[in-house]
């Protein structure tokens, strides 16, 4: 099977390369490249990413180190998700109540109180609860064989494995400490990969929810209001914006105010952080930032734009030309570029796939920025089995017919073969026109010396008669 698999990414990384080369263009930044220039702003550093294709559409001192405050909670909860059971029971310690309430942001539970991780994490991206978030973290570090540092040992390992540069996590709720720090490119990192995650999306952008009666508030509802102004009315309506999608607000004396903001609009889906200021400009910079990107930039549809590698890689192959592609572009896949330019101008590179059904993919960069992906996937087709009949005997009903079996893999190593001997062929006819192109120069270069030796010979021959008519 794995040996199936591997001559599957051998021949489609081979077809996939023969069809870029007619239109591959070099990676080069040409100084005409356009990329427009970003607003001031009063935060101390800041990133705008693309959450799909994870362009960098403004960063400002993004991998400075900063303290994130609550907007560590983004990680606590999208590591909940994929550890746990939204109906699982979460149980509070005291180490949960009593090390996490007082003075910090929290919704007052006791010691023994149950909740299902839902309400949970509903408390935590909402209300920003602290002793919620540590409840979460031990009850999934404790699922795991472990205990709470297990939780914070796996939210520095997911945020490695993101390609984060600068981060350590010390504690599961951004409360203050010295050896619990971030930058605005790994918080971009962290929020865009938490997006994807559908029941974090419905969270964070939830702007209110209620948590029933429970064994220790038998009495009382617990209603929750996101804190984010951004999203909806809290406090005030003066920074609502129309195409905010969620995110999570933080604040400490040390960090200043933190931001993280998701917008939606046009096709784009932007992660924005804003780090290290003070109220209320995290709302307004954020504004500054979201609509700086909305007006300048807009997403182009790869397999629409990228005829030269769509059309070649949609038709249909086989020796009738009746199979269906083997292999074909994600039809979903897009880029980011300014709008003032065209798909045309994005370079594109090929590189082969590591997962899943991912075979190779085209990385597309403009400016000096990546900007965007397709993957090449298995489209599943069979290679049609031929339908051959058993011939019929007419001289003996004794003897048997003979069965003539082709095996699929076969004619796909004849295809594939087919393939790299072109692409031999190719190099070899671009080998000899270059031989022919410098054996003629070597000889053009050969007739100069010549000539120059017969002027020099006649030089010297007139030369000696001259002198022997003047002796």
């Amino acid at each position: 099977m794995n040996k199936r698999k591997t001559i599957a990414r051998v021949l489609a990384f081979a077809i996939s390369a023969v069809c870029v080369l007619p239109a591959f263009k070099p990676t080069v930044v040409k100084a005409e490249d356009y990329w427009p220039e970003g607003p001031s702003i009063e935060s101390a550093s800041a990133v705008v990413m693309e959450v799909n294709t994870g362009t960098i559409l403004y960063e400002k001192n993004s991998q400075e180190k900063k303290y994130p405050a609550s907007i560590t909670k983004i990680m606590t909860t999208l590591l909940a998700l994929e550890n746990s059971s939204l109906d699982e029971t979460v149980t509070f310690s005291k180490n949960a109540v009593y090390l996490n309430e007082g003075d910090t942001s929290h919704i007052s539970r006791d010691v023994g109180e149950e909740m299902t991780m839902e309400q949970c994490l509903y408390a935590v991206m909402l209300a920003s609860a602290n002793e919620c978030a540590y409840a979460v973290a031990e009850h999934v570090g404790e699922s795991l064989g472990g205990d709470y540092r297990t939780f914070i040992d796996m939210m520095n390992e997911r945020a490695a494995a993101l390609g984060a540069v600068n981060t350590h996590f010390n504690n599961c709720n951004g409360l203050p400490d010295t050896e619990h720090w971030t930058c605005a490119y790994d918080m971009g990192l962290i929020a865009c990969e938490a997006y994807k995650n559908e029941n974090f999306r419905i969270m964070t952008g939830t702007s209110t929810y209620t948590i029933p009666r429970t064994n220790k508030h038998k009495n009382d509802e617990t209603p929750l209001t996101n804190h984010h102004k951004m999203l909806h009315y809290y406090k005030t309506g003066d920074y609502i914006y129309p195409y905010c999608t969620g995110g999570k607000t933080g604040y400490t004396d040390a960090s200043g105010s933190t931001l993280v903001t998701y917008a939606e609009k046009d096709g784009m889906t932007l992660a924005c952080v804003v780090m290290d200021v003070k109220a209320p400009r995290q709302f307004t910079d954020t504004k500054l930032l979201l609509d700086y990107c909305f007006d300048n930039f807009q997403p182009y549809n790869i397999s629409e734009n990228e005829t030269s590698i769509a059309d070649t890689m949609d038709k249909n192959v086989g020796i009738l030309n009746t199979n269906e592609p083997f292999v074909t572009l994600d039809t979903d896949a897009y880029i980011i570029l300014p709008k003032a330019v065209s798909f045309a101008d994005a370079q594109v590179v090929l590189s082969t796939g590591q997962e899943n059904e991912q075979l190779a993919k085209f990385e597309y960069s403009y400016a000096g920025r990546t900007v965007g992906h397709v993957e090449i996937v298995a489209t599943g087709a069979k290679v049609a089995q031929p339908d051959l009949k058993e011939p019929q005997d007419t001289e003996s009903e004794e003897e048997q017919a003979e069965v003539v079996v082709i095996e699929p893999w076969t004619i796909v190593l004849s295809v594939l073969a087919v393939v790299a001997l072109a692409i031999v062929v190719w190099l070899a006819r671009r080998f000899f026109r270059d031989y022919y192109v410098r054996k003629h120069d070597r000889e053009i270069r050969r007739e100069r010396r010549n000539r120059f030796r017969r002027i020099k010979r006649n030089k010297g021959h007139s030369r000696r008669k001259r002198d022997r008519m003047f002796r």
